[in-house]
């Protein structure tokens, strides 16, 4: 019976990570499709309709480590349901109809959600079997990044016949859902963790992360203010340089930095780093060409719901890629996997320079960014978790998740900047040349990212070989940890 039972709850638990994740991924995206819409509903400039996306992703960034430290510890169960409920909350002031400050604050708190995605692998890793767990972590990192794909299209619906209350209303109704699955499939924690918030490291990663993502959503600054924007810049290293020292230095960091020591996890974030960027770029080349007016002498002027339509193959094959990648994880070592989806990634940013001049084009273009997000998203765990004891895959790939939120603040900037150069003085749309050269870059990023993916397959030990022919990489609950960490 009680075997029977276990099953059963197995089978209930997986469906809802899942669905935690792509729902808490979906809502905090919401904000990007309904900018302009934003702007007209409250008399707001596009600037400051801006800030419902990034405040969102500043939370996020801000939230996911601290959240990994605690989802390290024995109170995990009841840190999902409490960010859960705050997440709803701020649904909740989303859809009331209450002054633009508080679409800000809700939108803040809903951007806290991002941060249970790493909390999702820790349950998955410490409650399955490692047949299912390991694909279990792959389809939850995958389904972190569909959300994007999910959610446009719906609130452009949603947005089109209701206007932007509604939209939100989307966020309000599936963020409920995820808190009632949560409460009733996610399991307490294994017993004997222990865990210790780093309350002033929290603070410095806080103002160092919220400085730069700042400074990189804000591209004004630096061509209206730019000895504000560099003396900003200089205080956000120092916060970062403090915290960094700190935490090597402390018993109890707010992220282990020691695991960067071990070259799979150094190298698995600075390949996320780079391929962060070079994502994002592509999918806010495609997607602001597609919305641009014919007036602009190229685009093709979809709504914002048409235009989300065009995310739909992005999902699509990204999923299915993240099916296929645990398969191939059985031949091929994951950091091949990470150099083959950026070479998957870069044709994207090929097919989008080379062939534009339909929509079919930018739904193929889309697809291949889909496929090669999809496959990288579900190997960068097996990279990262490999090398990082049970206990702490909550903190490791919250920090991961991180350098990935970053990168994609970073990607979004330089794929503005490029854009704001190729835009003639007095014209509101950049040169269609500005897209191919917005694109060259990505295919650089992509490069890049490659050949970090090659070196950090190379830097495989002969014991890390050993290791992998003698049986599961993966380090049991209760064995000592390899990056120093206390469990």
């Amino acid at each position: 019976m009680s075997t029977t039972r276990e099953h059963s709850e197995a089978r209930l638990l997986v469906p809802s990570l899942m669905f935690i994740a792509l729902v808490v991924a979906a809502v905090a995206s919401l904000g990007a499709p309904l900018i302009t819409s934003v702007a007209t509903t409250f008399h707001v400039s596009l600037s400051s309709a801006q800030w419902t996306l990034t405040i969102a992703l500043l939370s996020g960034a801000v939230a996911t480590p601290v959240l990994g430290r605690l989802g390290a510890g024995p109170h995990r169960r009841a840190t999902i349901l409490v960010t859960l409920a705050v997440v709803v909350v701020g649904s909740a002031l989303t859809v009331l109809p209450l002054p633009f400050a508080w679409l800000l604050v809700g939108r803040a708190a809903q951007g806290i959600g991002l941060g249970l995605t790493a909390l999702m692998m820790g349950v998955a890793r410490d409650h399955l079997p490692e047949e299912r767990s390991a694909p279990t972590i792959a389809l939850i990192s995958v389904v972190s990044i569909i959300g994007v794909g999910v959610g446009y299209p719906l609130a452009g619906l949603l947005t089109e016949f209701g206007g932007v209350r509604a939209a939100y209303g989307l966020g309000l109704s599936v963020t409920t859902l995820a808190f009632l699955a949560a409460w009733r499939s996610v399991p307490a924690a294994p017993e004997g963790r222990s865990a210790h918030v780093d309350i002033a490291g929290a603070l410095l990663l806080a103002g160092g992360l919220c400085l730069v993502l700042f400074l990189a959503g804000e591209r004004s600054l630096w061509s209206e203010h730019l000895a504000v924007a560099v003396v900003l810049a200089v205080v956000a290293a120092l916060l970062l340089s403090v915290w960094a020292v700190s935490g090597l230095r402390g018993k109890a960091p707010l992220v282990d930095l020691r695991a960067l020591r071990h070259p799979a996890v150094a190298g698995a974030n600075v390949t996320m780093f780079v391929g962060a960027i070079g994502m994002y770029i592509l999918l806010t080349l495609i997607t602001r060409y597609a919305q641009t007016p014919h007036s602009a002498g190229y685009g093709y002027g979809l709504t914002t719901f048409v235009a989300g339509l065009v995310l739909i193959p992005f999902s699509v094959l990204g999923f299915v890629a993240g099916k296929l990648t645990p398969r191939l994880r059985e031949r091929i070592d994951a950091p091949y996997l990470l150099a083959g989806s950026a070479v998957v990634i870069g044709g994207g940013f090929v097919l989008f320079a080379a062939a534009r001049s339909n929509l079919t084009e930018l739904f193929l273009a889309m697809s291949v960014l889909g496929f090669g997000v999809g496959s990288f998203s579900a190997a960068m765990p097996g990279v990262i978790l490999a090398a990082t004891p049970k206990s702490e895959t909550s903190s490791a790939m919250s920090f991961n998740y991180v350098v990935r939120s970053v990168g994609y603040a970073l990607g979004s900037a330089i794929g503005g900047l490029v854009l704001a150069a190729g835009t003639d003085t007095g014209h509101v749309f950049p040169n269609d040349g500005a897209y191919t050269a917005a694109a060259l870059v990505g295919v650089v990023a992509m490069a890049i990212t490659m050949m970090t993916s090659l070196a950090l397959a190379r830097k495989r030990s002969p014991e890390a070989e050993a290791e992998a022919e003698a049986g599961p990489t993966v380090p049991s609950a209760d064995a000592p940890s390899r990056s120093g960490s206390n469990q």
